[in-house]
């Protein structure tokens, strides 16, 4: 069948034949509906209450290719607008992205596919277990969808295009007054159509249950309660021992950095004729499929850490997208289950791997490839020692594994009182300068180093920050139950061949793309719920060896 074949024609025709029929064999009966429910009869369509087989399952891969058609264009679009668009292609690129996120609302929200995956959710026997996960995933992206005006999220779609550039703008320039009414404007939107979603529900949760199913702030306060009750004294008792003197100095140019990037990019494992790799101002990892992955990356001369760490960190996110399972490929379960999950593969890397005592000796000889010069005299144990300095600082994405989460804490309370009214963008920068110095003691020189720094709130991201830690307590969990499964974890580190660790990863977590949820796939890699004692052990352990405290 031609793929392209349009859904309504599908069901059209397959509906005919179904009228024609007399073979019984042909059709399954679906349970009786009271008249109230049922739906009204359509000319040219299946009757919902009774299936045939073929033509659904037509009509299903229709629905996805059309979805994935759309997801892929749309995904190229927002992705190298990050990195190649100039500035006055901001207008334009907005119209296309209304444009796109219309039809693919409409193709979803089409009330003959609800029709459509209702029936099918109601005859598990016909679907096996991919399609069954594709019907329960459409269900839910449509129910995301189905009651929010679709002039909402066109005009949502071109806020998010049209503050990120005055994002970028503000952040070079220290400018806080040009993004401010963009943050009102971002915030008075998504609580407008969280009310939409789930006019009962508190707005910030339903933004909180998108981006990691089953969570609330209920959950949240109890998971960063647990993680402040390590964090606060161990930094205090760290910050008390001194700091060490070991520091990665010197001056590492551009070019170099970027081939040293690729290079950290193959280590990780990831097929480069899959991946495409470049500059932005805030690095992300994006792209339109499992075959077409993009890793961003930012440079300064004087820091090269913060460039492989980066790196690192982006590198996992796009060893998960590589890794689902190739059969899931064009389809709702394509990509990442949720955000926590993404995140956990990214910190993963970045820390459990990265910046692991085993993982030093490799890592620095290939940052010593490309700059033998500044790095002659460093060691291992001094790479390491460097590399896991937990001081407090202004800047989350230069932040070590100890003080990380106190970051995302200052974001996730300030984001509350935002959604709660109880603040508006004009307090933002004296909530942040209040919090950081309560938090983390340091003072707040400008906009550009405080609330500026992250793209997330120009793109309307709210509710997201919180899943970084909560990723972060994910990889400490998978981390022990891959090491109980017989990984030698610390030997494949020391060796640079991560195979061992990528292979448990796939089988565990990055083939299932989004056919289960986190909760499936925590209980299933680590035979248990997920817990946060791990993560704080984590930091315990390392944090106390590192800094001799008792």
């Amino acid at each position: 069948m031609d793929k392209t074949t349009k859904i309504e024609e599908i069901v059209e025709d397959e509906a005919a034949k179904l009228e024609a029929e007399a073979d019984s064999d042909a059709t399954v009966m679906m349970p009786a509906l009271d008249a109230a429910e049922k739906p009204a009869d359509k000319t040219g369509a299946i009757n919902a209450a009774v299936i045939n087989p073929k033509a659904d399952l037509a009509a299903l891969d229709a629905l996805e290719y059309e979805l994935f058609a759309l997801r892929y264009a749309m995904g190229e679009l927002t992705s190298f607008a990050e990195v190649i668009d100039p500035d006055g292609a901001t207008d334009d690129r907005g119209e296309a992205v209304g444009y796109l996120m219309e039809k693919s609302t409409n193709a979803l929200c089409a009330p003959e596919i609800g029709a459509l995956l209702d029936r099918l959710e109601a005859n598990p026997a016909i679907l096996n277990a991919t399609q069954a996960a594709q019907v329960k995933i459409l269900k839910r992206d449509r129910a995301q969808l189905l009651d929010v005006p679709v002039e909402e999220q066109v005009a949502l779609a071109k806020l998010q295009n049209e503050s990120a550039g005055v994002w970028r703008k503000a952040k070079l320039s220290n400018d806080w007054a040009s993004f401010e009414p963009y943050l009102d404007k971002a915030v008075e939107a998504q609580i407008r159509i969280a009310g939409y979603k789930n006019p009962g529900k508190d707005p910030y949760d339903v933004w909180l249950d998108e981006f990691e199913h089953d969570t609330d702030r209920a959950f949240y306060d109890a998971f960063f309660a647990e993680v402040k009750e390590t964090v606060v004294p161990l930094l205090a008792d760290v910050v008390a021992a001194g700091q060490p003197t070991e520091a990665v100095e010197g001056t590492f140019g551009e070019a170099r950095q970027w081939a040293l990037a690729k290079e950290l990019l193959e280590l990780e494992g990831l097929d480069k004729d899959r991946l495409w790799v470049g500059p932005t101002e805030h690095p992300f990892t994006g792209g339109s499929s499992r075959n077409f992955v993009i890793v961003t990356g930012h440079v300064y001369e004087d820091q090269v850490l913060s460039n492989v760490y980066s790196i690192l960190h982006e590198g996992g996110h796009a060893l998960y997208e590589q890794n689902v399972d190739e059969k899931l490929n064009r389809t709702s379960l394509a990509g990442g289950t949720s955000s926590g999950m993404h995140e956990a593969q990214s910190r993963f890397f970045e820390n459990y791997v990265g910046r692991s005592k085993a993982f030093a000796r490799p890592l620095l000889a290939l940052m010593k490839n490309h700059f033998p010069g500044p790095l002659s005299r460093i060691t291992p144990n001094q790479l390491y020692i460097a590399a896991n300095r937990a001081e407090p600082g202004l800047i989350r994405t230069e932040a070590d594994e100890l003080t990380y989460p106190l970051h995302i804490i200052v974001r996730y309370e300030i984001e509350q009182l935002l959604f709660s009214g109880e603040a508006k963008a004009s307090d933002v920068p004296g909530l942040w300068r209040d919090k950081y110095k309560s938090y983390l003691g340091v003072n707040v020189p400008d906009y550009t180093r405080g609330p500026l720094q992250d793209v997330h709130w120009s793109e309307g991201l709210f509710g997201y920050f919180p899943t970084y830690a909560l990723g972060s307590a994910y990889g400490a969990q998978l981390k022990h139950h891959m090491i109980a499964d017989g990984v030698d974890f610390d030997g494949a580190c020391a060796a640079g061949n991560l195979e061992p660790i990528r292979s448990w990863l796939t089988r565990n977590i990055w083939r299932y793309g989004r056919s289960k949820d986190p909760a499936e796939l925590i209980q299933g890699a680590c035979g248990e719920p997920f817990s946060a004692h791990y993560f704080c052990d984590y930091l315990r352990d390392k944090f106390s060896a590192i800094y001799r405290l008792k």
